[in-house]
């Protein structure tokens, strides 16, 4: 891809509302794909857009995002505060953990879709205060129910106090937009998560009534627990030792040669569990002592690190 949706945006190449519409499109037939799959990017912005010359958005950088799982509904992650505040739905905003559901993805991508529409981000606040302040500027004061919704105590206080703002018609604020596209990006911007559509219900919004088959758009399975089991298990210091000498070993075949000969490595002081990585060896001494090029045991993924900590067995 040559570029990216924030080069794109600066650049203002005469962009028509038929891009305006395709982008969308596209933009929402990855998220819903992406949701399918229980994935929740966290950090939509115009820069993790990849863009090429015909048109085509890919999302990239998936560093902040996270899985939920089917047993929870909403999950609780760490918001990692190195996300962009700009595209942060309000329900984020000043709290460093917090209750997720897609419709903080959704709330970033109308964000997205505004700046497409102006030429320039929607809400560029300063600091939380000032976030707060665009969002109510444009949408006015949330009830009550919606402040509630809000898990950082000084946010929910500062909209209780604030005195009473009348939301702006989206008509006044992009005069020159398609209607019916407004009509989509005003729920997509719902100051309550849950009036926001979800993907594949804002894909079947008449904006894209010639556009789109939600019945054809592609879905994910959705990932399981045991895909981040790894993640879940208690590794000692002596663990770790063993993961990186069973690493360097794999990389360096003189060392692997020495050590499968029973020789002293003379630059490296491996782990005193000797025993273990005799046994996970055994496997590689025999192939290679025919001439064979095998992976160590619990090796044969393409992951720098092995999936299995020592001390637990492969069936």
């Amino acid at each position: 891809m040559e570029s990216d949706l924030h080069q794109v945006i600066k650049a203002n190449d005469d962009l028509t509302p038929e891009h305006y519409q395709f982008f969308l499109y596209q933009l929402l037939r990855g998220l819903k794909y992406i949701h399918t799959a229980n994935v929740f990017h966290r950090d939509l912005k115009p820069k993790n857009i990849l863009a090429n010359a015909d048109c085509k958005l890919k999302i990239c950088d998936f560093g902040l995002a996270r899985v939920a799982f089917n047993d929870t509904p909403t999950a609780i992650f760490w918001t990692d505060y190195v996300a962009t505040r700009w595209y942060r739905a309000p329900e984020l905003c000043g709290s460093f953990f917090s209750k997720y559901t897609p419709a903080i993805d959704i709330w970033s991508i109308g964000c997205i879709f505004a700046e497409l529409l102006t030429g320039k981000p929607l809400f560029p606040g300063k600091n939380v205060v000032h976030q707060l302040d665009l969002m109510t500027d444009l949408l006015g004061t949330p009830s009550p129910e919606s402040i509630a919704r809000i898990r950082n105590e000084k946010a929910r206080r500062y909209l209780s106090s604030m005195r009473k703002k009348k939301p702006v018609p989206f008509s006044h604020k992009f005069p020159h937009a398609d209607p019916l596209a407004l009509r989509l990006l005003e729920r997509m911007l719902a100051f309550d998560p849950k009036d926001r559509p979800n993907a594949e219900e804002a894909l079947a919004d008449p904006y894209f009534r010639n556009l789109a088959k939600v019945e054809r758009e592609p879905s994910a399975q959705p990932v399981t627990k045991m895909e981040f089991e790894f993640e879940r298990r208690r590794i000692t210091k002596e663990d770790v030792r063993e993961l990186i000498y069973r690493e360097i070993l794999e990389y360096h075949p003189k060392m692997l040669k020495e050590f499968l000969e029973g020789q002293e490595p003379t630059s490296f002081m491996y782990p005193s569990a000797v025993d273990k990585f005799k046994k996970q060896f055994a496997y590689l001494e025999e192939h290679y002592g025919k001439g064979g090029t095998a992976a160590p045991p619990e090796r044969q993924h393409s992951s720098s690190l092995p999936r299995l900590v020592p001390g637990s067995h492969a069936g």
